[in-house]
């Protein structure tokens, strides 16, 4: 068993269990519970998530990607205004990128108007950031690796073996 292994399963899915993972793994749940216990620990397992079709429940939000352009700042980089940004609720992913633009922020608000005044008065007069370039989602396919609408789902045949 590696740790790794552990890991990748309990990617695919958080809910199950030490003993089930243990089964998959050969090794024994409170090995299991131990790799666990210590990564979570270590923040090496940051938070087990739920990914929820807002659309389907009838809550639906607004998604946007922002790119942020800025001037580093001396000594800390980039570091300051990205600290500055993921501190704000709406901005649920912030990533440092190579490329034309500095920052990736995906944001959501419950209509576009309130993404975008975010973007005006949140993220846009911080300090060092030279621009912005909103886009927003029209439709989520997939998201960490789950298709949200598989038209295949009700085209399944069954298997005889």
């Amino acid at each position: 068993m590696s740790n790794n292994e552990i890991f990748s399963i309990l990617e695919k899915d958080a809910k199950l269990t030490p003993e089930q993972i243990a089964a998959m793994t050969g090794s024994s749940a409170a090995e299991v519970s131990q790799v666990i216990k210590q990564a979570e620990k270590d923040r090496a397992i940051v938070k087990y998530k739920t990914l929820i079709n807002w659309d389907k429940v009838g809550n639906e939000h607004v998604w946007a990607l922002v790119e942020v352009k800025i001037t580093p700042q001396r000594e800390v980089g980039f570091d300051a205004i990205a600290e500055r940004i993921y501190k704000f609720d709406e901005a649920r992913t912030v990533y440092l990128m190579s490329g034309t633009y500095d920052l990736a922020v995906i944001v959501t608000g419950r209509t576009m108007q309130e993404v975008a005044e975010f973007v005006t008065r949140k993220i846009a007069p911080i300090e060092g950031v030279t621009g912005t370039v909103s886009h927003f989602v029209l439709r989520r396919y997939k998201e960490d690796g789950e298709i949200f609408d598989s038209k295949e789902e009700g085209k399944r045949q069954a298997v005889i073996l």
